[in-house]
């Protein structure tokens, strides 16, 4: 499969169907895409028959739009693509991880297939990117972690964070500030309609996250058991 058989603009929408639908919400709209891609909603309608056209989507007139397996396929790996040359830009040249979303999606049209693949053993073939959102294997395959939730509908607990969002840099800076990283522990205290108040990492003391904070987060419950060995 070759991505270059695709234009950037067919690649860019591609991917953000894909990842719509990624972490469990459901089918994007065109409304949505409109916004996600940040244009108008009859550009996103002319650009939707064309992929439509190119067998990648499947579309009808006001209802959401979902993927074929030949536009899963191109999807897939263009989410592989960015989140490989994340990692590398984190990792390897020292960006600080919320700048480097606008960077990778500049750099991922025009790397090849051969460089992502170099770049993914240098890197010894990564699981997630910076942010904790799984690289799809070269073969295709997605994985997503078990049991997790937006810290919004955890309940009091001990959780580890599995993703941040990287929709927004600085929501990401602060993130960083407080010390919440994918890997981290969280212990959420409440949970109410002005957000989510708990303690990040290994700290005392606890901070307060507003709801569209807390709907950036991804965790996953701590078994008790765990818990219990680590006291």
């Amino acid at each position: 499969m070759d991505l270059s058989e695709i234009t950037p603009v067919a690649q860019d929408y591609l991917k953000a169907i894909w990842s719509a639908t990624e972490w469990g919400d459901p089918p994007i709209t065109t409304t949505a895409l409109a916004a996600r891609m940040g244009t108008s909603a009859p550009n996103v309608t002319d650009t939707v028959k064309r992929l439509a056209a190119q067998g990648l989507v499947e579309y009808q007139p006001y209802k959401p739009v979902t993927l074929t397996p030949q536009g899963r396929a191109y999807a897939v790996a263009m989410v592989r693509r960015h989140r490989l040359l994340e990692t590398f830009l984190v990792t390897t040249l020292g960006y600080p991880w919320e700048e480097v979303h606008d960077e990778a999606e500049r750099l991922e049209h025009a790397v090849s297939d051969a460089m992502i693949e170099r770049i993914d053993a240098q890197l010894g073939e990564p699981t997630a990117d910076p942010h904790g959102d799984p690289i799809p294997t070269a073969q295709g395959r997605t994985r997503r972690p078990r049991n997790t939730t937006r810290l919004t509908r955890a309940r009091p607990g001990r959780y580890e964070i599995v993703r941040l969002s990287d929709a927004d840099p600085q929501r990401l800076t602060r993130f960083r500030a407080c010390g919440l990283v994918p890997g981290g522990p969280f212990r959420v205290i409440a949970q109410g309609a002005s957000g989510t108040t708990g303690v990040p990492g290994n700290q005392h003391t606890a901070i307060d996250l507003a709801p569209v904070e807390a709907e950036a987060i991804w965790v996953t419950p701590i078994p008790i058991l765990n818990t219990l060995r680590s006291h």
